[in-house]
């Protein structure tokens, strides 16, 4: 019985020592080395894991720093298992090289101010540029010039600016819409925009206030529009009213004009895409149907084959 307690013991003794020696035995979680790969590499213990996962290679966690910092040496990095945030310290490089830092540190937050800040300045000169020659334009290249030298320098900073803002807003409401539901709605009583303006249908009737199409607001386009109606309206002035002595009211004039006759063919083609749009039917799928879809190109026509 003594022996076999002996043999317990010493088996007991030998099971601990290896368990102590595994947890002693060093792993690096990046390259999965131990000390027995390489026994002259540096390792460092940065953050609170513990097993297996607390060693790495100075080597492989600088490369791994790298990585997550991304250029930026200032950046912070935190172990990805315990979110441990790892002690980096650099060696000092003397006041030069500190001074040279700060400058750097404040041109890089100082930049992005200094570039919004020139992009807002461009955009307010052009904008004031495009109000005096908008005012030029429309009341005349003399009349524009005496006006704006006459005028108090600070409403001339003010006012100039405005004059394409208020023709990008006054371009975003979309009257022709409101004018079209108006119709839509009085088409009955009135045998005229009865015509203009057919029923879809019983089966649609419930629809008809609505769009059937979808009218996205384009940027691009509403800017353009906006921006070219001064000139558009001069010409249109000149074309039709010519005879109005007045540089403005001609201008004027000529943009009622041009706003009403493009709102009143717009209006006309969003009821006929919103009528096309009711009178759309699903076909049934035969040979003669796909033929004559294939044919057509764009779909099978009302009174085609198949209907």
């Amino acid at each position: 019985m003594a022996d076999e307690d002996i043999e317990n013991t010493t088996e007991t003794t030998n099971g601990g020592s290896n368990h102590v020696e595994e947890e002693d035995k060093r792993y690096c979680w990046v390259c999965f080395a131990t000390d027995e790969d390489d026994t002259t590499v540096p390792w460092v213990q940065p953050c609170n894991c513990r097993g297996t996962t607390k060693w790495v290679h100075q080597a492989c966690i600088q490369r791994w720093v790298d990585e997550k910092q991304k250029g930026n040496p200032s950046g912070k990095v935190s172990c990805p298992q315990c979110n441990t945030q790892y002690i980096i310290v650099f060696p000092h490089m003397g006041p030069v090289i500190v001074m040279l830092d700060a400058v750097d540190n404040v041109i890089y937050k100082v930049c992005p101010f200094v570039a919004a800040g020139i992009v807002v300045g461009s955009i307010y000169w052009t904008a004031v540029t495009y109000g005096a020659v908008t005012v030029m334009q429309v009341v005349g290249h003399k009349e524009g010039l005496s006006v704006m030298e006459q005028a108090d320098p600070l409403v001339l900073l003010v006012g100039l600016p405005t004059i394409p803002i208020m023709l990008i807003l006054g371009k975003m409401v979309r009257w022709e819409d409101s004018v079209l539901a108006f119709l839509r709605r009085n088409s009955k009583k009135v045998p005229f925009l009865k015509y203009l303006f057919p029923s879809c249908g019983e089966e649609r009737r419930t629809s008809m206030d609505l769009p059937p199409l979808s009218d996205p607001v384009s940027a691009t386009r509403i800017l353009c529009s906006a921006l070219l109606l001064p000139t558009v309206a001069t010409l249109c002035g000149k074309l039709f009213f010519d005879s109005v002595p007045s540089n403005l009211q001609r201008t004027v004039l000529g943009g009622v004009a041009f706003i009403t006759i493009k709102g009143a063919l717009k209006i006309y083609h969003k009821q006929q895409q919103y009528v096309r749009q009711c009178q759309r039917r699903i076909l049934d799928f035969t040979d003669s149907n796909v033929d004559a879809f294939v044919n057509n190109g764009d779909g099978v026509q009302p009174g085609s084959s198949g209907q």
